[in-house]
């Protein structure tokens, strides 16, 4: 049987394009096979290079961690000009923020509604969550009276809520029933609580619209406070500061009677002594961020909380 020339060449043009498209296919598979050895390179590398960020961010810990290193020492920033790495760190007194647990235990929702109207929110939702926070951290299961206990938390289908003790961590607080309105109104709400200081706000440290949502006073009336502290440069943490030695120095200074509004007296403290580290460590490239917050720094320190992040 004869297979004629039509055929012959008709079966040599399949054969090519077979070879051609296995050679297509062997070149993809190279080209993808490159490309994870190179993701894996690449890997590796932001692995050593994250690693000793975080060895150079552990330095910037220990320098801050001196008792003697004031929070405007320039060792706090240290740059090596030959290999690129370097570290900042930042010493924060967490006293100039609300002690989220302390307000609530003593029962002062006052304070949280005047917070959350300060913000935005509605005086009915304000005192909404105001009293779930308050429900959340108590002991029992009985309803404040805009609160949400038990029942509540599994009617939206979550169960084992709420965990009826203080908040071990500022972010638990986006838990409780109605937190999601004061985030949407103000994101960065995160910033002005914390679970870890002696409990008041330290006048010292805190911005002038915390001291007016806790002194009740228009933020402009509260200004005189940190601008007092700073001196008459204007500069914190310079040798000019007059930080004030007490909170009723301040508050005499604000005009208000601490005989006549004793909720408002026990709000403020002065030299709170918990404090706040935070130390970016970069390396060719890679950044990662330790914070750690001690009591007693400049006397025998104990460690709170200690947590890393990566920083894109």
């Amino acid at each position: 049987m004869k297979i004629s020339l039509k055929s012959k060449v008709s079966r040599r043009g399949a054969a090519l394009m077979a070879v051609l498209w296995l050679i297509a296919i062997l070149a993809m598979a190279c080209m993808t096979a490159l490309r994870v050895i190179s993701f894996d390179m690449e890997l590796a590398s932001s692995k050593i290079h994250g690693s000793r960020a975080r060895q150079v961010a552990e330095m910037g810990i220990a320098v801050g961690s001196n008792p003697v290193v004031k929070r405007s020492d320039p060792m706090l920033r240290q740059l090596n000009e030959g290999t690129g790495e370097g570290f900042e760190v930042r010493i924060l007194s967490e006293g100039g923020r609300f002690n989220i647990n302390a307000i609530l235990l003593q029962d002062d929702k006052a304070l949280l509604r005047e917070i959350f109207s300060k913000w935005g929110l509605e005086l009915e939702d304000a005192q909404a969550v105001a009293d779930a926070l308050g429900d959340w951290v108590d002991a029992d299961d009985d309803v404040a009276l805009n609160g949400a206990e038990k029942g509540d938390y599994e009617q939206a289908g979550r169960v084992n809520q709420p965990f009826n003790r203080p908040f071990y961590d500022i972010s638990e607080a986006r838990l409780v029933r109605g937190m999601d309105l004061v985030e949407a109104v103000r994101p960065d709400w995160r910033e002005w609580f914390t679970v870890w200081s002696g409990g008041a706000l330290d006048v010292n440290e805190a911005s002038a619209e915390m001291i007016a949502a806790a002194a009740e006073i228009p933020v402009e009336q509260a200004d005189i406070i940190p601008e007092t502290v700073r001196g008459t440069d204007g500069q914190r943490d310079t040798e000019d500061d007059v930080p004030f030695q007490n909170a009723a120095a301040a508050l005499d200074l604000l005009g208000i009677d601490i005989n006549g509004r004793p909720d408002i007296a026990r709000r403020f403290t002065a030299n709170d002594a918990t404090t706040r580290i935070e130390s970016i460590g970069y390396a060719e490239g890679a950044k990662r961020k330790i914070n750690v917050i001690v009591r007693n720094r400049t006397g025998k320190p104990a460690l709170l909380e200690r947590t890393e992040e990566i920083i894109p």
